[in-house]
């Protein structure tokens, strides 16, 4: 019964139909309800700092029911994604109207497309990975595993890593610098391995090779079928929910930093190199995640696995409130930086 709280993400598809479905400030629901009531919510829900006991780590570490509601979540956004192109030709929007399906369909990108994708390419099987691979190209998103496995989780809290945001670093900037250092990176990447293996840059291996290929079929399959206006609508949808993920990189790692030591390596990574949050709603939203501090201590555990632990420095509120602080520099500034001082 405990995989049942991880189902309330059916929410998200349900007021993305109403988005599409409706006119006038009803387009907006999927906005109001994530950044507006998710929130305001989380100001009055006790966060969760409670753990599974061993004995019942090792019953829901086997069961399957979480794993096959990452798999529902495939057919979800590709159908999502389906409706998306034919309701934003709907006759008569406005350009408030189109503007928040665009941001629904972000929304989607963000937490289902990308989330999901990160959480399933964490995991050592093929199918696992195929599927996640699928859910980011959704949102156009596909450089993401070979730099968030091979860059992100190795460099994480230094100097070296793209999706670490620096103290006093404003959200805008970090957004550009991210997304493509990160994206140039996972080329970096991928050309290395290729030549530890003695392939050629260009060989159908190299992920990267890949991954553009299919980036590029799908927008190609877009424009043939619906035409330039929904490329378009798709594109900003799409950018929207990569917008989404580097906000979430910018607040789970702002400010920290691993210790240096004289001959230059890091410290290993701990558990007080991320912050952490423990505010329930936006926690089962988003697959456990807020639970980052665990996360990167061991990358490979299942997302309804993973622990509070006293150790990790904790956000004064749940990601959707933290992710809304951001976009103010001065107030983020004034809050975090105090407690960095103290983690």
């Amino acid at each position: 019964m405990k995989a049942f709280k991880y189902f309330s993400i059916l929410i998200l598809p349900i007021i993305v139909y109403i988005s599409f479905t409706s006119k006038g400030w009803l387009t907006h629901i999927p906005a109001i309800v994530f950044f507006g009531v998710v929130p305001l919510l989380e100001f009055f829900i006790k966060p969760n700092e409670t753990n599974f006991s061993k004995e019942q780590e090792k019953i829901e570490k086997e069961n399957k029911l979480y794993t096959y509601l990452l798999y529902l979540t495939l057919p979800i956004q590709v159908g999502f994604l389906i409706f998306f192109f034919y309701s934003i030709q709907e006759p008569n929007l406005t350009n408030s109207e189109i503007f928040g399906r665009i941001f629904g369909m972000g929304i989607m990108c963000g937490v289902i497309g990308i989330n999901v994708g990160h959480e399933l390419g964490h995991r050592n099987n093929r199918l696992d990975e195929f599927i996640g691979e699928i859910l980011l190209l959704t949102s156009l998103n596909t450089h993401f595993l070979p730099y968030h496995n091979g860059g992100h989780h190795y460099n994480v809290a230094t100097p070296k890593d793209a999706a670490t945001a620096r103290k006093n670093e404003i959200l805008f900037t970090f957004w550009l610098r991210s997304h493509f250092s990160s994206y140039l990176e996972a080329w970096r990447l991928e050309n290395r391995r290729m030549q530890q293996e003695n392939r050629s840059w260009l060989h159908y291996q190299n992920r990267m090779i890949i991954y553009t290929i299919c980036n590029l079929a799908l927008l190609s399959l877009i424009y043939f079928f619906f035409g330039q206006f929904i490329l378009y609508c798709f594109v900003a949808a799409a950018i929207s929910g990569i917008l989404l993920l580097e906000t979430v990189n910018y607040i789970e790692h702002y400010g920290l930093l691993r210790k240096q030591n004289e001959n230059g390596r890091y410290e290993r990574v701990k558990r007080n190199h991320s912050w952490n949050s423990n505010h329930q709603v936006g926690q089962v939203l988003l697959f456990n995640l807020s639970r980052h501090s665990d996360h990167h201590f061991n990358g490979s555990k299942h997302y309804q696995l993973l622990k509070s632990v006293p150790e990790s420095p904790q956000m004064p509120t749940g990601y959707p409130g933290m992710m809304l602080l951001s976009f103010f520099p001065p107030i983020w500034f004034w809050v975090m930086n105090k407690k960095i001082k103290k983690s």
